[in-house]
């Protein structure tokens, strides 16, 4: 099939059509929210951490994730991340994403997410730890606990 065919198609060319909003349930489904966060940690280290994920010489593998859900989010309102780094190891980072409400300051939801820095050649952690421009990067992004 060509760009130009698959370009010309048309409603009338798919027997089968599904009218889908945010979910079945009337809020947005927590696949979409686990695609936000991990969106907005990819975004973070192409912006601001010189990451290029198909060259970079390194790339996070997310070992561990979860969320905590405590309200939901519905169409039509906007999400709005959070981002901050809670623990910065040797070639590890531990994320934490909060999804908010546009104009409504409670939280929604958070999510955790660990990334392993590895060596894109080899694949294996990063002898010796996140190059500088990730960790200053990430560092930005550090709480202390005295922070809080």
């Amino acid at each position: 099939m060509s760009y130009r065919e698959l370009k010309d198609r048309k409603r009338k060319d798919y027997p089968y059509i599904l009218e889908s909003d945010n979910d079945m349930y009337d809020h947005m489904n927590n696949s979409i929210y686990n695609f936000l966060y991990d969106s907005v940690v990819n975004t973070y280290l192409i912006e601001e951490c010189a990451r290029h994920p198909p060259t970079s010489p390194q790339y996070g593998l997310v070992v561990h994730s979860h969320s905590d859900f405590f309200g939901s989010i519905a169409f039509p309102a906007v999400a709005d991340l959070g981002l901050r780094v809670n623990k910065l190891g040797k070639s590890s980072v531990t994320y934490e994403v909060a999804l908010f409400e546009r104009g409504v300051e409670g939280v929604k939801s958070v999510g955790e997410l660990i990334h392993v820095f590895v060596d894109r050649e080899s694949g294996r952690p990063a002898a010796n730890g996140m190059d500088n421009s990730l960790k200053e990067g990430l560092q930005k992004l550090f709480i202390t606990k005295s922070k809080l």
